[in-house]
């Protein structure tokens, strides 16, 4: 069984959010969601809320088929930021110049599902 969880234009830098998603691809979903808990960084929480919404999507899919479902049989199997769109926006500067700032966004993607599937695709 396999499950996904998207959270689209989530106001921080992809860079930033790569440095999270990087520490809990691989691992088990609850020590994963224990890892982002007590993390440091702000989009650690969003990152947590997306885990955790992937995990209800494979227990509603699990009880729709009728499998059982156990959550400690999930891990992480992909995860993912890719960038969303940039607002661009200007600030005032000496002599009347206008300096850019740009405010990006990401895209955080994280699919769950049985160890068996992850050793059976790769």
């Amino acid at each position: 069984m396999e499950a996904k969880a998207q959270a689209r234009f989530v106001r921080v830098t992809p860079q930033k959010a790569r440095r999270v998603v990087n520490e809990i691809r691989g691992k088990s979903v609850l020590d994963a969601a224990d890892i982002l808990q007590f993390a440091p960084q702000r989009v650690a929480k969003d990152v947590r809320k997306v885990l955790l919404s992937a995990v209800a999507n494979a227990q509603v899919k699990a009880e729709s088929t009728g499998e059982k479902f156990n959550e400690a049989e999930l891990w992480i199997r992909e995860t993912y930021v890719d960038e969303g769109p940039t607002m661009k926006r200007f600030i005032a500067k000496a002599q009347g110049r206008a300096g850019r700032i740009l405010k990006r966004t990401s895209h955080i993607t994280v699919i769950v599902g049985t160890k068996d599937e992850k050793e059976g695709n790769r």
